[in-house]
């Protein structure tokens, strides 16, 4: 007999188990399908431990910076790569319990084993045993998540060529790594092996690292990368990898023509991609458009029944982007009216050090747009906490409207701006004005008072908006 539940689950990442731990709490029967492990790539793979590995990178940067804050340490520091490889697996191991304690909490039914999707709301299970095991549902949420995208002359071995699980769980340091792909996967693994002394060299094939951000923030983290030691070479492309004992010769176009770097290890770090092979999206007759499912505003596909969420479906992949939409998704499911997914105020994150956040329109977005804009700029030089922890390195640009002063994009770089941008995200999503955003008191010595000085550095001739003036500032309308 086939088991029956309300809503069935396909991955357990922060698509998947949010979605499944949201339906338990209102009641209903839910089974979760996983073929890997519990909390999905994020948990296990990403997110989490990456954090981990770049914690020790950024206490071995305060140690060998010690003598600044008036401490001498006697002897070697000893780098010890497999503790350190240790702890942030113990971190994943740690967090993939609590995800594994809430299914328990809700009652939720954990189903190991490889799923692929039916017509008429069911769905097959490929055990790792080989049994096959068959359940049917009411809704079938598909949260499958993604995986690492390849080049055909880039193909991962785990050995030479490796990707971003092998790069978080090797046995031994290596001396020497080309990083390929300038996106927040690349950059944050080449400031980590490049923190702990392995000599990095990150290659990217547009004119600039992160892309997607603003260009003074990403040209800013380029020098600071230098600077560190890491070898970044833009605007370039990766032509082959040739194989050999020790390592890898890698052939890339630069600028000045054919160059070839020798490395132990070459990470491939140019994306992910929807991980949708092989789920019966065919034979269950549910379209899909550019790798993507393809999905209503609340996440229901062209098959009544089958919704799907997370990075298989088309916008940021990003852990908390398919966490709000598996919130979205349940509620709009059960009968209740969320609102639509706003994907114009998703932050984005890089950890590297300096850090990077970013939320909205970059500068030349807004231009593109044909917005008359007013930029607002605080450097970090200037703020009296960053001078006190000794992390002046950084600085806070602000983009407005200049018809209304509304938000349309804000853009950081430095110590603890990845914990700074929610205020923004939640500014924008109040449809704040700089005139009211200046009138948010904060707290002497902060980062944040950056915000501020930036908003004020937006029309300096007007730290509040004179009522009889409004003709020259519209903060107030």
């Amino acid at each position: 007999m086939i088991k029956h539940y309300d809503i069935i689950v396909l991955g357990s990442g922060p698509a998947g188990y949010t979605a499944a731990v949201r339906a338990a709490q209102y009641d209903r029967k839910v089974a979760v399908i996983e073929k890997d492990v519990i909390g999905g790539v994020c948990t296990n793979w990403g997110c989490i431990p990456t954090k981990a590995l770049l914690k020790s990178a950024q206490v071995y940067n305060d140690i060998m910076r010690s003598s600044e804050y008036g401490f001498k340490i006697n002897g070697n520091i000893i780098i010890d790569f497999n503790s350190i490889i240790k702890r942030s697996r113990k971190v994943a191991e740690n967090m993939r319990s609590g995800i594994e304690f809430l299914f328990k909490k809700n009652n939720i039914d954990s189903i190991e084993g490889t799923g692929r999707i039916l017509p008429g709301k069911r769905v097959e299970v490929a055990t790792k045993s080989d049994d096959v095991k068959y359940f049917s549902a009411d809704k079938i949420i598909i949260a499958a998540g993604s995986k690492n995208s390849e080049l055909p002359y880039l193909k991962v071995d785990g050995n030479h060529i490796i990707s971003y699980r092998e790069a978080m769980t090797l046995k031994e340091q290596p001396k020497s790594m080309v990083v390929v792909g300038g996106g927040a996967i690349g950059v944050e693994f080449a400031h980590f092996y490049n923190t702990i002394g392995t000599e990095v060299i990150l290659i990217e094939k547009n004119d600039r690292i992160l892309k997607c951000i603003d260009k003074d923030v990403t040209n800013t983290l380029e020098r600071s990368l230098k600077k560190s030691g890491i070898k970044v070479i833009t605007g370039s492309s990766l032509k082959g990898v040739s194989k050999k004992n020790d390592g890898c010769i890698v052939n890339v176009e630069t600028s000045r023509g054919l160059e070839y770097f020798e490395a132990e290890k070459v990470l491939s770090a140019i994306g992910v991609k929807a991980d949708i092979d092989n789920l019966g999206l065919e034979d269950a007759g549910i379209n899909t458009e550019g790798g993507k499912i393809s999905v209503n505003r609340f996440y229901e596909t062209n098959q009544q029944g089958y919704y799907a969420i997370g990075d298989v479906v088309r916008g940021p992949s990003l852990a908390h982007v398919a966490s709000y939409e598996a919130i979205i998704c349940i509620e709009k499911m059960l009968g209740y009216a969320p609102e639509p997914f706003d994907y114009d105020n998703v932050p984005e994150c890089i950890y590297s050090q300096p850090e990077v956040a970013s939320v909205g329109m970059s500068e030349e977005d807004a231009l593109k747009s044909g917005y008359d804009i007013k930029t607002g700029r605080y450097s970090y030089v200037a703020s009296g906490k960053a001078n006190a922890t000794g992390a002046r390195e950084g600085f806070i640009k602000m983009i407005f409207n200049r018809q209304n002063c509304k938000l349309l994009g804000v853009h950081m770089i430095g110590d603890n701006v990845t914990e700074m941008i929610a205020e923004i995200v939640v500014a924008r999503s109040l449809g704040v004005t700089r005139g009211e955003l200046i009138k948010a008191v904060h707290p002497h010595p902060s980062m944040s008072e950056a915000i501020i000085e930036a908003a004020m550095n937006a029309e300096p001739r007007y730290i509040v908006c004179p009522e009889k003036e409004n003709q020259k500032c519209f903060c107030l309308q």
